[in-house]
């Protein structure tokens, strides 16, 4: 039985870090499971890191739906959430609710997840008002690549007091959860301890209720990665010698062998 926002609310009340990473397909989310990691993000980083674009912006509807679909069938236990990509709410209320539903309607997920501050609260009460649980999303926020110059951290300055009202504001319109990104650590700590719901962290410090990676970063499958990434793994490395020692055996006649043959 997956775990529900009523035990996410349980974990962050009784100082428990929460786990959350990045899927996208039926194998690694059988993995995740395994590993006893509590959520999954099907992020609109599968842009970047599945389709091999520069950014997240050409990520459809259709694509997060399918590989919601793909998550879904690997597991059973972790809550799962899907981000809602760039095009599916910005242009009205109206289309961010039709593209929520049919998220959670079609990819089978908990929930979904959107970027942004005030702009989005009025989206974010209709949403969980017709039922669609909803993640946030402050700080770095990639769909907003073009207008933030770049990757950079945010939230120093008069930027802080903004991104906190942000946080307030969306808890108050019923997110029941709120990623925060590239942030300075003392403004995830502040916000983290100004909210109810937890806090999961990617570049925001170790105070938050819990953190979030994605994972091809966290598996050394990226090529490079922000600062904020430990890499638990070499599998980029461990992946291209088997290949290697594969693409020799077939060359050198030494696979398959007798026993790996029919008779």
């Amino acid at each position: 039985m997956a775990l529900t926002i009523a035990d996410l609310h349980k974990k962050k009340a009784a100082g428990e870090k929460i786990s959350m990473i990045t899927t996208y397909d039926a194998t690694f989310a059988r993995l995740v499971e395994k590993a006893g990691i509590d959520m999954i993000l099907i992020g609109d980083s599968l842009g970047n890191v599945i389709q091999g674009r520069p950014n997240t912006l050409a990520v459809t509807v259709e694509d997060v739906i399918y590989h919601s679909q793909c998550v879904m069938r690997g597991c059973s236990t972790p809550f799962v959430v899907t981000d809602m990509p760039f095009g599916s709410y910005q242009t009205s209320d109206e289309d961010g609710v039709r593209a929520g539903i049919r998220i959670l309607k079609e990819g089978g997920t908990h929930a979904v997840k959107i970027e942004g501050g005030a702009r989005v609260v009025p989206l974010v009460t209709r949403l969980v008002q017709a039922g669609v649980p909803v993640m946030g999303h402050l700080g770095l926020t990639p769909q907003s690549v073009n207008t933030l110059s770049g990757y950079h951290v945010q939230g120093k300055g008069g930027e802080a007091d903004v991104i906190a009202s942000d946080a307030l504001a969306l808890q108050r319109a019923g997110c029941f959860s709120l990623v925060l990104e590239c942030v300075p650590r003392a403004l995830a700590k502040r916000i983290q301890d100004s909210l109810d719901i937890p806090v999961i962290g990617i570049g925001a410090g170790p105070d938050c209720a819990g953190q979030v990676l994605v994972l091809q970063d966290a598996l050394g499958l990226s090529a490079s990665a922000p600062k904020f990434v430990r890499k638990f793994a070499s599998i980029a490395e461990l992946s291209t010698n088997a290949l290697r020692d594969y693409a020799q055996a077939v060359r050198d006649g030494s696979f398959p062998a007798d026993t790996e043959s029919y008779h």
